[in-house]
């Protein structure tokens, strides 16, 4: 079994939102450290996958805002970088072929955020063929209100769904300290 760590959208846009929050910044940029760490001693490859629209005039998303690139706090050198533009890591970015010919069978997820581009890589890559190893304190995500019932759900409401829905079906949940 050849694992890679895939490090979603872990990327400066991110501090441009009118969304972000610093709560859990902290936390999340420790776990992720360790996991680099660990990937890092057992020479085992780090992807890093940002998330790229260049259709996005004026978004901190769209590579003219120059705020495309990986957080500083992340290594400066990764066994391979993918640029998305969709919700997951594999449609027209070349990930999967990648995976293949490295022979890479399991993915360990984290990234930001939980419950949109770190899931929805997580429920493709299982649907792929890879095992999925989903790190939820090693990603992150922020408080939202939801549109239609204005309930306000908390970053762990919304890590505790996404384990919810894809333990046992599309990937396997860990933490950081299982590394």
């Amino acid at each position: 079994m050849t694992k890679a760590l895939i490090i979603i959208d872990t990327q400066d846009s991110f501090f441009e939102t009118d969304y972000w929050q610093d709560k859990d910044f902290g936390v999340f940029k420790n776990n992720l450290t360790s996991l680099i760490s660990h990937f890092t001693t057992t020479k085992q490859p780090i992807v890093k996958v940002l998330h790229s629209r260049e259709d996005a005039i004026g978004s901190p998303f769209n590579p003219s805002s120059g705020l495309v690139k990986p957080m500083d706090f992340l290594p400066q050198q990764f066994s391979k970088v993918f640029y998305k533009s969709v919700h997951n890591a594999f449609t027209d970015t070349g990930l999967e072929n990648w995976l293949r010919r490295n022979q890479i069978d399991t993915l360990v997820i984290t990234g930001i955020r939980t419950e949109q581009c770190c899931e929805t890589t997580a429920r493709v890559a299982f649907d792929l063929g890879f095992k999925v190893e989903f790190v939820t304190d090693a990603t992150l995500t922020f408080d939202m209100i939801c549109p239609t019932t204005d309930i306000q759900y908390s970053t762990s409401d919304i890590q505790a769904k996404t384990n919810l829905v894809l333990a046992n079906r599309f990937a396997s949940i860990r933490g950081h300290s299982d590394y």
